[in-house]
């Protein structure tokens, strides 16, 4: 018997107001690490209208000219005009930064440590990340994701190369998905809600970002003659951006990671530095689960690890191949655990995440981008010959 199943994943344009809070706590990371590789960061940001508030724990030897990446943020993403409600012109800010606790600082420092010590220091808290991949899309990620993804991106290239020229920076997008078995087999419905200018009549936003939009991002194999459009389903999107909803960091975790389709451990990614297991650890479980499916040990894995503070090897590692398992499953536990270390300051090394990179994780997903340490699948190999 068939077995027939719906799902939906959802992702915000890089206007969508936590979104921008997103990416301005990653430049002002960027900023830091590009100064000073051993710069620890945890940042926070909000913004309303016509202002930007910055908090956190900042430990940096660099100069970070606040105010001027948050302009520079916002100039790029296109909020230019005093009629958003929001823009680089006039946008206030307001900053208040600690240093890093000392008691946070004492468990991930590595000072003059030796390369041992260093691998085994210990992270800087608890919690549990997870990681995941599945073989039902080139780039080892959920179908509905990919594709919600590619509505957003493709909606700001529309605005920002005049193909919509009335778009304003703020949208989001959500798709639906038909499995059959657990197989993708067509898009049951395609929401769109893009910002506009005054006096666009419907029929043309409608008709436009069908064309521009999502004809460019999803595959036809996928669209069917049922297949829902819903476009500005309310009738107008004028008022948007962080002028109709504030905005916060580490608000949209699941568009960051996999779109529902497995667990979050809680923790946001965007303003930490890799000391933060939260992101570091989340980041290198993605790798372990897309190098595990490239490696064709099963279809799709979800990978959970966990840490206590201080400690560099985490308590417990767990996976879940959903039946997908061509070997033994305790097979496939027992090969991560002897290929890839999960020690905080390893995972540091192995992906050389010291560097300034994390900007460019901000919008369209933190997995499943090209040019990533992450995404990388250098392990394949290794995987395979321990399996032998």
């Amino acid at each position: 018997m068939n077995e027939i199943r719906l799902f939906t994943s959802e992702s915000v344009c890089e206007g969508h107001p936590d979104k921008i809070s997103d990416l301005i706590a990653d430049s002002i990371l960027d900023d830091a690490l590009s100064g000073d590789p051993k710069s620890r960061v945890a940042c926070e940001v909000c913004c309303s209208t016509g202002v930007v508030f910055v908090m956190g724990e900042f430990d940096t030897k660099k100069f970070i000219d606040i105010p001027s990446i948050i302009r520079n943020v916002i100039k790029e993403i296109g909020y230019n005009k005093p009629e958003y409600g929001f823009d680089y012109h006039t946008v206030g800010v307001i900053s208040y930064i600690n240093q890093q606790s000392e008691d946070i600082a004492q468990g991930v420092n590595c000072g003059d440590k030796t390369d041992d010590e260093r691998d085994n220091t210990g992270a800087g808290d608890q919690g549990m990340m997870f990681g995941y991949a599945s073989n039902e899309t080139s780039e080892y990620m959920p179908l509905p994701l990919s594709l919600a993804h590619a509505l957003t991106k493709n909606l700001s290239i529309a605005r920002k190369s005049g193909k919509i020229p009335y778009l304003r920076p703020d949208g989001k997008a959500q798709v639906t998905v038909l499995y059959e078995n657990d197989v993708p087999k067509y898009v049951d419905t395609v929401v769109v809600s893009a910002q506009h200018d005054e006096d666009i009549a419907n029929e043309q936003i409608r008709n436009d970002i069908i064309k521009y939009v999502v004809e460019k991002a999803i595959d036809k194999k996928y669209l069917t003659n049922d297949t829902k459009y819903f476009i500005n389903p309310t009738g107008r999107f004028v008022k948007g951006g962080p002028h109709a909803d504030s905005g916060l960091t580490g608000r949209k975790i699941i568009v960051d990671t996999y779109g529902g389709v497995c667990p979050h451990g809680g923790g946001s990614f965007s303003g930490k530095d890799p000391t933060k297991v939260d992101r570091s650890a989340a980041y290198y479980s993605r790798y372990v689960c897309k190098n595990i499916v490239a490696a064709c040990l099963c279809d799709k894995i979800e990978l959970q690890v966990a840490y206590a503070i201080g400690k560099a090897k985490p308590v417990s590692i767990s996976i879940n191949t959903f039946g997908t398992e061509k070997i033994n499953k305790q097979k496939i536990l027992q090969a991560i655990e002897q290929v890839f270390d999960f020690r905080p300051f390893s995972i540091i090394k192995q992906l050389d995440l010291f560097r300034p990179i994390y900007a460019q994780t901000t919008n369209y997903g933190h997995m499943g981008k090209e040019g990533l340490p992450w995404e990388e699948l250098n392990a394949v190999k290794t995987l395979k010959e321990f399996l032998k």
